[in-house]
């Protein structure tokens, strides 16, 4: 079969005006980046260790931060037409810049096996399959996933378009039928915790467990027809719809002790449905991920082939899948967020202190080779938020924004080496 034909999504350079993208396009891309099934597990954890009204406002207070940081990525992008992976040039180096590639590389193929291993699983166990089903249908989707992302941002939209509003009526029926079955507002209310878990603790999960995403929300939000509708876009996603996803997983797990939306639907007599709601729900979240990992690599390898490392990063997560990493590498990857968002709060950093809101043209820049303060800034951060007792990304982000201007002052960049 031939494969289609992959757009350019300029990797290496600023996304020019005539290539944006229409508001309605890129909130229907990002909506579908965010309704993800191990945000509905994150809720599920919470719905059991908070009554009913305090998780709304924990749910509320999260994703809002959440929202916030995602969206000041997003502007920053919308101004600039540049992904994470070329902001990240600017505050850590030409050379630096392949730290952020990997670690931002190295989250997403892991996330992608496992979401390639999830669906063959509950395919196997659902369908009361052979368990030697599961190899071919892990290749079958490894590389089916990929072709919306090998084409590029068109083809992860007309996916969207689709998939987004289909998985909406789902959720619907389906949150009708639990609030039934829950008793409704009283019934749900009345629920005493099971758990105990503090609210940072809360924070922590809902802002750790898509921070990853946030920070690469920019691989898309750089196609905005303005930094406004870049931000509304990206507080629709992670503010609105991560937040929906959350509430989802924690009523699904007080009405049936399952925070999965695709096993509420099969014990709700609804298999059929629920199976179509796996689907579409790791699809969209899939491609994006993958296209996360090809905009991280063609960054690292310096190469415009985008289509061709997003093959290569299917193969990569398709190979971790079928080797059972995935039981193994989501705890590392969840280690891996604690160390992503000093990241962005360096990039943030960068962009409004020493670029003073303003980049110039990357094709026209002669950048340091090792940028220390943005080096020296990002791992000071990190070591402090891996140690912090109290909501490690929030921790990295604030000291990331903290320390990058004394660092600045305090430290030299690496001249550009002659040729």
């Amino acid at each position: 079969m031939a494969l289609p034909q992959a757009d350019n999504d300029y990797p290496l350079s600023e996304v020019p005006d005539d290539a944006r993208k229409p508001y309605v396009s890129l909130a229907l891309l990002l909506l579908g980046f965010t309704f993800f099934t191990a945000t509905m597990f994150a809720g599920g954890q919470l719905g059991a260790a908070f009554a009913f009204e305090e998780l709304l406002a924990l749910i509320l207070v999260g994703n809002l931060l959440l929202g916030v940081y995602a969206a000041v990525i997003a502007w920053i992008a919308a101004r600039s037409g540049l992904s994470t992976a070329l902001m990240a040039r600017f505050a850590l180096g030409e050379r630096g810049s392949a730290l952020s590639d990997l670690l931002l590389g190295i989250t997403q193929v892991g996330w992608y096996a496992w979401g390639v291993a999830t669906i063959a699983k509950v395919l196997v166990s659902t369908l009361d399959l052979s368990p030697g089903w599961a190899l071919p249908l892990m290749v079958l989707f490894g590389f089916g996933f990929c072709l919306t992302a090998f084409v590029g941002y068109r083809g992860l939209a007309l996916l969207s378009n689709v998939a987004v509003p289909a998985m909406a009526v789902l959720i619907a029926i389906s949150m009708v039928i639990a609030w039934r079955d829950g008793g409704g507002w009283q019934g749900l209310a009345s629920r005493s915790p099971t758990e105990s878990l503090g609210w940072a603790a809360g924070i922590t999960i809902i802002f750790g467990t898509f921070v990853s995403g946030a920070t690469q929300a920019s691989n898309w939000s750089r196609f905005a027809r303005s930094p406004r509708q870049a931000v509304s876009a990206t507080l629709l996603a992670f503010f609105i719809g991560n937040g929906l996803m959350v509430l989802i997983g924690a009523i699904g797990a007080f009405v049936y002790a399952q925070p999965d939306i695709v096993e509420v639907l099969i014990l709700q007599g609804l298999t059929a449905v629920g199976l179509a709601m796996l689907f579409l729900n790791l699809w969209t979240t899939q491609d994006n991920t993958i296209y996360n990992f090809a905009a991280a690599g063609c960054n690292l390898l310096r190469t415009r082939q985008r289509g061709w490392v997003t093959l290569g990063g299917a193969a990569i997560g398709t190979l971790l899948a079928i080797a059972g990493m995935d039981a193994l590498l989501v705890p590392f990857l969840i280690a891996l967020g604690t160390c992503i968002p000093p990241l962005g709060g360096v990039i943030i950093a960068d962009y409004l202190f020493q670029r003073r809101g303003r980049y110039p043209r990357l094709a026209e820049s002669e950048l340091a080779a090792f940028h220390l303060p943005g080096l020296a800034a990002y791992a000071l951060a990190t070591l402090c938020a891996w140690f912090a007792p109290w909501a490690p990304p929030l921790v990295g982000i604030a000291l990331a924004l903290i320390l990058y201007p004394l660092c600045c002052r305090c430290l030299p960049s690496r001249l550009p080496e002659p040729a």
